[in-house]
């Protein structure tokens, strides 16, 4: 990037929490809504019942916001996921400090932490899943929201469960893993497979090459790739009262190339330049290589140097960049090619080309606005890897919008043959709307808006959930 590029605008007003649950709905809509679109998209965000303005937004206690599309009509629901923090918040009014045996701003000792279960939700073996960074999975009701408790597939996971595993649309296994593990700030991690059924049919356990932030990985049809960057993680550094998480770009980008039919064991790594990534949007296999799409950052954001002091000025924006592995190099380092100029974040794809070679991506673009200011979040962009160009839509002033959620027209159709939802932020009356474009022609505006009376806040992660499963 270059002095020309927009500096990165302050935090907006979406990301204020509500302070409310609430059902809403039939919700007036403009336009229509397409038919055979029949489900519910639900999305998952850090909302903290107890606000803390020195916390970091990326910890708030989680809450679902559930839009469920049902006879030509829209109706929405939010709710928390009753952790044992938000239990422990409401009973004292405080925040628990989670660092075992410290004490307790609310005067009690604090039970067993199950997490925040704010980044992601998925639905696997019949269960809806609410997902973080750094503990087991939530199971939620999706038709009431009801928090079911804490889920370890019968036992069968020990450990931490990230935000972002990944399904197999052949096999219908659930690929999942987890970092600072079995010791939190450790370089240990985890690789497990659940079935269809929800039966863990494997877990185990490995050492990265240094402790990291590892919030995503890559699955292919033959292997898995965990990516480890320098985003470094360190007991010390937090026991010291230092940033537990700080960018150190000597450490470099190392990745695991592991084959799915072999163990962790017979992990290699590979080198590349320092670079961040939070998330991946996806990754195959050709003849003699593996390829990642992922949306990169030159240095993380809202992360510090290991002093405390900013490790990026905003400046230098995620953009889409294909890391390349030729099987046959044997210095084991991969290359990176930038694919799209627009910069953005939270990247998705059709979920039936997941590990497999795709056409169609979608993520939320930045732009840049008149007053120099980059205005995050501003564009759906569809990238067709078979067009010469990007698919745009760009949203009016201050508007911004989630992570787009791909949903097929039927289990049949072509691939990126159907929808796009997204919840979008309104700034002049700090309302949210839902969208919803046809897939292959964002940048002809939205079918249809869904329009709420108040603020969802900006989140991170969603699913659509089909009637049918």
């Amino acid at each position: 990037m270059n002095e020309a590029t927009p500096r990165r605008s302050a935090p907006p007003p979406s990301m204020s929490p509500i302070d409310f649950e609430t059902d809403v709905g039939p919700l007036p809509l403009q336009g229509r809504l397409p038919e055979g679109l029949a489900g519910t998209l639900v999305r998952n965000g850090p909302n903290p019942a107890v606000p803390d303005p020195k916390a970091h937004w990326f910890v708030g206690d989680g809450m679902l916001h559930a839009f469920r599309i049902e006879d030509g009509q829209v109706r929405y629901r939010n709710r928390w996921v009753l952790t044992s923090r938000l239990a422990y918040a409401r009973r004292t009014g405080h925040n628990p400090v989670t660092t075992p045996g410290a004490p307790q701003p609310g005067g009690e000792p604090f039970p067993v932490d199950d997490g925040a279960a704010n980044t992601n939700v998925i639905r696997h073996a019949g269960r809806m899943l609410a997902l973080e960074e750094a503990h087991l999975p939530i199971a939620v009701d999706l038709a009431t929201l009801e928090t079911l408790g804490v889920d370890d597939f019968r036992g069968g996971v020990q450990g931490r469960v990230t935000a972002h595993p990944k399904t197999d649309p052949s096999t219908g296994e659930l690929l999942f893993f987890g970092y600072g593990t079995p010791e939190s700030l450790s370089s240990g991690m985890s690789f497990g497979v659940v079935s269809p059924a929800g039966e863990v049919l494997r877990q185990e356990f490995f050492e990265a090459p240094y402790a990291s932030m590892v919030h995503d990985f890559a699955v292919t049809a033959n292997h898995v790739l965990f990516p480890v960057m320098p985003l470094t993680a360190s007991r010390e550094r937090a026991e010291s009262g230092r940033p537990p998480f700080a960018w150190e770009p000597g450490f470099g980008t190392r990745v695991g190339l592991m084959p799915r039919a072999g163990s962790t064991a017979d992990i290699v790594w590979w080198s590349g330049p320092a670079a961040y990534v939070f998330h991946v949007m996806n990754a195959w296999d050709e003849p003699g290589r593996v390829c990642v799409d992922v949306m990169q950052f030159a240095r993380p954001p809202l992360f510090p140097l290991p002093d405390g002091s900013p490790a990026s000025d905003g400046r230098e924006p995620a953009q889409l960049v294909r890391w390349q592995f030729d099987l046959a190099d044997p210095g084991r380092r991969f290359t990176q090619t930038v694919l799209e100029e627009i910069p953005g974040e939270f990247p998705r794809i059709d979920e039936r080309r997941a590990g497999l070679p795709y056409r169609h991506g979608w993520f939320a673009g930045h732009a840049p606005g008149d007053d120099g200011e980059l205005r995050m979040q501003s564009r759906l962009v569809h990238v067709d890897h078979a067009a010469p160009r990007a698919d745009v839509y760009t949203f009016e002033g201050r508007d911004r919008i989630s992570e787009p959620v791909f949903v097929a027209r039927s289990p049949d159709s072509a691939e990126g043959d159907g929808w796009i939802l997204a919840v979008a932020w309104r700034a002049a009356t700090d309302t949210s709307d839902l969208v919803v474009f046809d897939a292959r022609n964002v940048a002809a505006g939205p079918l249809c808006v869904a329009s709420l009376p108040h603020r969802v806040p900006d989140g991170f992660h969603g699913n659509w959930f089909g009637v049918a499963g």
